[in-house]
């Protein structure tokens, strides 16, 4: 990825449990700041840093989840490996997630991370 559209990405995701989330990413030349809040309230919450170069990923927490501490990270490392640079997380739930909420929320990350992609690419000479 060379380099970011500058909008901001917005999507808001419903899980099969019926728990809201809204998912806002802002992409950068070398990386992105994703930003994952449950319920109408955009809220800061955990925080996890991953940084891939080479086929090799490494993440940090800045604030750790106390319900949900993997999840954080994974999505982190799964977004920095993809585009290949830095990846900041802000993730906010009410609560501990079930399956089919992380679920929801994955394919919700993709979907912004992989349009990113696509008009990163349309917009590269």
């Amino acid at each position: 990825m060379e380099s970011g559209t500058g909008a901001p990405s917005r999507e808001e995701v419903r899980s099969d449990s019926g728990r809201s989330f809204l998912l806002e990413a802002n992409f950068y030349g070398n990386g992105c700041f994703l930003a994952i809040s449950e319920g109408g309230n955009r809220r800061i919450g955990a925080i996890s840093v991953a940084i891939s170069s080479q086929n090799n990923t490494t993440a940090a927490k800045v604030i750790p989840s106390k319900s949900d501490p993997l999840f954080v990270n994974t999505i982190a490392e799964k977004v920095a490996s993809m585009i290949n640079g830095i990846c900041i997380v802000s993730f906010y739930a009410k609560g501990q997630l079930k399956l089919e909420d992380m679920k929801a929320i994955m394919g919700g990350v993709m979907h912004i991370v992989e349009a990113e992609g696509n008009n990163s690419n349309g917009n590269n000479k």
